[in-house]
């Protein structure tokens, strides 16, 4: 009889808990309740997509972000139609919404606003409060937009154009964004984007103003409904596209929704402690390797020097942003044996070792996958006997990861046992000599404990495992590993892309994903005027774009004439340009990137199962995932969660609202957030 006092007297604390977060509401009387029942309105956007770009742009940031979302291809045979039974019904006598925004190809998907699919969807979305973007239309009455004898009137090409959020904007979704947006003008022989702008009327917000002064997107209320009404085309590439997204996403969610989005940027520094061989501009190669002729031009490798090291520390320490050392021990020890003994570049970045973070990068950096056979070019695996391909054993390759972990523990780096990246991605499938991983490979990751392993993500973009390791892809910057100087790198840069017909290797020609140069650029200019700020710009862009995956440089490029740095001052000085101080770059390590790549996964494949339940009523919000499915969500600021006993804060703070990866509390089975009233 005591036991099951307890348990009422438990049940009655939660109860009261519930009560107070105001989770749970008295019961409402019948005659009235028909008039007070809120509605149940899904976490989730419709899209109707006409297949142009300005839908299907959105789309893809719905899908970067982890947005639910359901397609109707309006052209499509078949489709279903737009109707209410389409859009809403009731569950338990509540009304229920089935969709909280809505994408459209312009304020009219249905080709007249008397269509009954149209009327239908005008009803839903009055009837509901549910928002809808135009993804693109043009400046005029309809949309709430004067264009006749008002200022601010605009149609034309807008490459190059610099607008401004408006104070309105920066009020409302887009206060993550702080500078002007100037569109991209990538090739001035080529237009790029177009838009229209006009002064607003009565019901119409500005959030983007064009330098006429008249609107390019906003917000346009009447008829109790609201529509985001954007003037411009632009696609997912395009980085106004991309600065914009998240602020579109918010407007039509009204800041609650599944999914979250972040800017991030890590830089790996390959090759620490280890020389790189340099570029020979005679023969177009670099030394050492097995396709330069008679080994190429006798030059020094290129290796940072202790005032290198001492210059990362002090730019870093400017800058605000950490480097990742991923380092090769052993050859550095190498190295110093060779050269008299002493080595004062070791010295000094074991002296500012907590500066940086630092990542294993094998001991000699040797090639862990097949055994190669250099005789031919290119290089193809050896074979054994029965015809079988040779491999570098189990043994060797996890020596080659516990010898440099356990020097970097000797020297108190602060080095992640579980993280690792091997030379060259090694051990894992390069196309088209190695098709297959090391069958070794995850046997040595397993015996060392590494459960992240960074691959290429040129050649890999998705993550995958290898046995129980999983991968992070890695963007390789085109700041190339063979070159200290902005001479030596613009001369490869040359080579790799201008025609054979202006002197190059016409390797662009030949390559699908490649463009060749019109001329070959100057070597005492070009890598300041035109290849820094086209890798900053690529860079910035993967920034912009939710993508958690690392880039990777080498230690040559911070030696000599420190060609890395022009590219990440430009990335970093572009981005605070742009974004407010409540949008930080968030700086992962390689774990945590796996980790983010992992979770995004899971959640993928529950929202690909059918698998999530998620809606709001009021302001109370329920997501349910599978057992063991983390879930993004993102709501306003001063949202709280709902523990067994009591509430706290929901999430972080990013970008002016809060969000997290959250699962259910103990004793919970679904995850209970109440927003502000």
């Amino acid at each position: 009889m005591k036991a099951k006092a307890l348990k009422l007297g438990r049940s009655r604390v939660a109860l009261t808990a519930l009560m107070a977060a105001g989770l749970l509401s008295t019961a409402i009387p019948a005659a009235n309740a028909a008039a007070t029942v809120l509605p149940r309105i899904d976490l989730k956007v419709l899209v109707l997509d006409d297949g142009g770009s300005a839908v299907g742009a959105i789309v893809a940031e719905l899908k970067n972000t982890g947005v639910p979302y359901q397609t109707v291809a309006l052209g499509a045979a078949g489709r279903p139609t737009i109707n209410a039974a389409f859009l809403s019904d009731n569950i338990a006598g509540r009304p229920h919404a089935k969709f909280q925004g809505v994408v459209a190809p312009n304020e009219i998907p249905f080709g007249s606003a008397a269509a009954p699919e149209q009327t239908a969807l005008a009803a839903y979305e009055k009837t509901f409060g549910i928002r809808q973007i135009d993804a693109y239309t043009w400046a005029h009455p309809e949309v709430g937009l004067d264009y006749t004898d008002q200022p601010g009137g605009f149609s034309g090409p807008l490459d190059g154009v610099t607008t401004q959020v408006s104070a309105a904007g920066k009020a409302g979704p887009f206060g993550y964004l702080d500078g002007p947006l100037t569109f991209e003008d990538n090739d001035p022989t080529v237009p790029e984007s177009y838009g229209y702008a006009a002064h607003p009327q009565a019901g119409f917000t500005s959030y983007l103003d064009a330098p006429s002064g008249g609107s390019m997107l906003g917000q346009y209320t009447h008829d109790g409904r609201s529509e985001l009404v954007v003037t411009f085309a632009y696609n997912q590439y395009q980085q106004q596209f991309q600065a914009l997204a998240k602020g579109m996403v918010e407007w039509v969610t009204q800041g609650v929704h599944l999914g979250q989005s972040r800017n991030y940027f890590s830089v790996h520094v390959d090759d620490v402690f280890a020389p790189d061989a340099r570029w020979d501009s005679l023969h177009n190669c670099t030394p050492g390797d097995f396709d330069c002729p008679d080994g190429g031009t006798a030059s020094t490798d290129i290796r940072m020097t202790a005032a290198d090291a001492q210059y990362a520390a002090q730019w870093e320490a400017t800058s605000g942003f950490t480097l990742d050392m991923v380092f090769n021990a052993g050859s550095g020890e190498e190295w110093k044996s060779e050269n008299g003994g002493t080595d004062a570049l070791a010295a000094q970045l074991l002296a500012d070792k907590g500066k940086f973070r630092w990542m294993n990068h094998t001991y000699t950096h040797e090639f862990l996958g097949c055994v190669q056979d250099n005789t031919v070019v290119p290089w193809v695996c050896k074979k054994n006997a029965d015809g079988s391909t040779q491999w570098m054993s189990r043994a060797d390759i996890s020596s080659q990861i516990s010898q440099n972990y356990n020097w970097a523990v000797q020297k108190g780096l602060p080095v992640d046992k579980s993280e690792i990246v091997t030379g060259e991605h090694s051990g894992m499938k390069v196309l088209p000599q190695q098709p297959d991983d090391n069958p070794n490979l995850a046997g040595a990751f397993a015996d060392n404990g590494i459960k992240w392993a960074g691959s290429d993500a040129s050649r890999e973009p998705d993550q995958r495992a290898v046995g129980a390791t999983l991968t992070v892809p890695r963007h390789p910057m085109n700041v190339y590993y063979n070159v200290g100087k902005a001479a030596e790198m613009t001369d490869e840069y040359n080579w790799l892309y201008t025609s054979k017909a202006n002197g190059g290797s016409g390797i662009c020609e030949n390559n699908p994903a490649s463009t060749c140069m019109t001329a070959p650029l100057d070597t005492a200019t070009g890598y300041q005027s035109y290849i820094v700020p086209r890798e900053a710009k690529t860079a910035l862009s993967h920034v912009l774009w939710n993508d958690p995956r690392p880039h990777y440089v080498h230690q040559s490029n911070l030696a000599e004439e420190r060609i890395l740095y022009p590219v990440l001052d430009k990335v970093l000085a572009d981005y605070k340009a742009l974004y407010a101080d409540n949008a930080p770059i968030v700086n992962l390590r390689e774990k945590d990137a796996g980790t983010e790549f992992s979770r995004r996964a899971a959640w993928d494949k529950a929202l690909a199962s059918g698998s999530v339940t998620a809606y709001r009523i009021g302001t109370a919000v329920t997501v349910q995932a599978p057992k063991g499915v983390a879930a993004p969500i993102t709501a306003p600021q001063g949202t709280l969660k709902q523990l067994f006993i009591g509430t706290a804060a929901f999430g972080t703070p990013y970008a002016g609202e809060r969000s997290d990866w959250s699962s259910p509390e103990v004793l919970q089975s679904a995850i209970t957030l109440k927003l502000p009233a």
